[in-house]
């Protein structure tokens, strides 16, 4: 199983990851994703379109 993981520090609240992902993705007050860390399987080429597309490179997807 994949683990998704975001980087406070370099994210910028843009919101693409959440728009290609809403099952995955959730915003906080501010913004920013509040992120469903275990990628289900049938979820993870999803979750790797969203690391590609982040413009900040603030998403990590690590095998867990």
């Amino acid at each position: 199983m994949k683990r998704l993981i975001v980087d406070p520090i370099r994210c910028d609240a843009y919101g693409y990851c959440a728009e290609l992902a809403p099952e995955l993705i959730s915003f906080d007050s501010w913004g920013y994703p509040i992120i469903q860390p275990q990628v289900p399987r049938g979820l993870e080429g999803m979750a790797k379109e969203m690391v590609a597309v982040c413009p900040r490179r603030a998403l990590i997807l690590r095998d867990d």
